[in-house]
């Protein structure tokens, strides 16, 4: 529940801690505002606080075109919302309802629709279906603003079904039409190469130079690279869409701070899928001042979290990669495992056409890996053991046997009951591929020895009061060794 004189002061102070938890609808503007909107601060009385964009928008409001409510970072997976509506939540972020029906998605997740309908409204104040249309609207309006596609292609790449129905939709939320809303806004951007750039904001601190640091130890060659403060990838098809690679670039401009995400053409069609991704793989959806003030209490962690003030979890661009890569990472060293992924990598994955130098496969994905033999696997320097665990692992998620997403305790025990995957691997997957903010891989070696203790019971008994925040602060302990290594 919000508290009124507390969103009030928040509101009046434009404390960025506060942005993407509360929305304010402002009475005599019809409009509604991130906490830090640069506007004049309204009168309390004529303000409603939301904790959703899709609840101001049913209670009458507009986005503001200052602030742009639709690039508020977004609520942390944490304990504010149920399980069953935080996955539900998250997979209509994905896009799940522009393919899919709420009966299917209520299917995938276990319930009726009744009771999946029923528990969103309850928690967020909307209907599944209004929750899907704001997030087609902030994209949508996120391109019309920063892009130069079509409003036809804006249409599609948003998750509309048709453009008549985009341009209804857009009329009926702004009152004006998609062109109009565009005209003379900002500067739209598509470069000579024909990519496509956006921006991702987030909730500082962030510390960038930290998250690099641990994503270019584990870089694939061929499928990733990190040099000069810059994150690039390759992206797989999904669908009827082809490959392509992205490039991430960190602006901390102090009043705004953001990444800049630029996309090849060839993942224009599906930029709410790759941004939803983007924003797991760093973590920008955390909330750093409540997970240090948390934290902070212990003496071991305060001076870490003093040093490094916004370190986050890297989460997964790609699930089943990650899942690959904990299971390459049993018993080896992490130049090690990534030197098995580049080899799985060439030997399976597919080749890009055009990409930039350096970027020239994509990681295979789980039903080309299920065709495969663990013969095959050993033949790249695996073990007969792991090779037969990745092979169970493709083919489980290729078949359904397996999920990874929903709730975070029932795929753990689906990943344990699989031959070769033990604690420290379930817990690996949950923390970086689930998001799981309180998975604890308590058998890792490096963190025994950071914590001065020589067993998984150990370590998880001097964890017990970092709950609910353990995976950060495994990172802060695991970025402290590395930088005394």
């Amino acid at each position: 529940m919000l508290d009124r004189d507390h969103c009030y002061r928040a509101l009046k102070a434009r404390d960025a801690r506060f942005d993407g938890v509360f929305f304010v609808g402002v009475h005599s503007t019809g409009i509604y505002c991130r906490p830090i909107c640069p506007a004049r601060t309204p009168a309390e009385r004529r303000c409603t606080f939301y904790a959703h964009p899709a609840a101001a928008e049913r209670a009458g409001f507009r986005a503001c075109l200052r602030c742009r409510p639709e690039l508020a970072p977004g609520h942390a997976r944490v304990d504010a919302l149920s399980r069953l509506v935080t996955e539900a939540s998250v997979r209509i972020q994905r896009g799940y309802l522009d393919q899919h029906s709420v009966d299917d998605l209520a299917l995938a997740l276990g319930v009726s629709a009744r009771h999946l309908r029923r528990a969103i409204e309850a928690e967020l104040g909307v209907s599944p279906i209004e929750l899907a249309r704001t997030r087609r609207l902030g994209m949508a309006k996120r391109l019309l603003h920063d892009s130069a596609l079509s409003c036809a292609e804006i249409a599609f790449a948003a998750g509309f079904s048709s453009v008549r129905r985009f341009n209804a939709c857009v009329r009926e939320q702004f009152g004006v039409s998609p062109s109009a809303l565009r005209s003379g806004r900002t500067q739209r951007r598509r470069d000579d190469g024909g990519s496509l750039t956006l921006r991702l904001d987030y909730r500082p601190p962030l510390d960038w130079d930290a998250l690099l640091g641990f994503l270019a130890a584990r870089a694939i060659p061929g499928v990733e690279q990190v040099d000069g403060g810059c994150y690039r990838r390759t992206v797989g098809p999904a669908g009827d869409a082809s490959a392509g690679w992205l490039e991430l670039r960190h602006d901390p401009q102090p009043d705004r701070p953001r990444l800049h995400v630029t996309l090849s053409l060839s993942l224009t069609k599906r930029p709410l899928q790759i941004v939803a991704a983007l924003r797991a793989l760093f973590d920008l959806d955390a909330e750093p001042q409540v997970i240090r003030e948390q934290l902070g209490r212990d003496p071991k962690l305060a001076p870490l979290l003093a040093r490094h003030p916004g370190l986050r979890v890297p989460g997964a661009f790609d699930r089943f990669e990650i899942a690959v890569r904990a299971v390459l990472g049993q018993q080896v060293s992490v130049a090690a495992a990534t030197t098995l992924a580049q080899r799985l990598a060439a030997r399976f994955g597919a080749a890009l056409e055009d990409g930039p130098a350096g970027l020239e496969r994509v990681f295979p994905d789980a039903p080309t890996l299920a065709q495969i033999e663990p013969e095959q696997l050993r033949a790249i320097g695996l073990t007969g053991a792991r090779a037969a665990t990745l092979c169970t692992l493709a083919r489980a998620l290729t078949s359904n046997e397996l999920t990874l997403e929903g709730d975070p305790e029932l795929v753990q025990a689906q990943l344990l009951a699989l031959p070769g995957v033990g604690p420290w691997t379930a817990q690996y997957i949950a923390m970086r591929a689930l998001r799981w903010p309180d998975a604890l891989p308590a058998g890792d070696l490096v963190l025994r020895r950071a914590l001065g203790v020589t067993t998984s019971r150990a370590c998880e008994h001097a964890a017990r009061t970092w709950r609910p925040w353990r995976a950060y602060a495994v990172m802060q302990l695991w970025t402290n060794e590395q930088e005394r290594a």
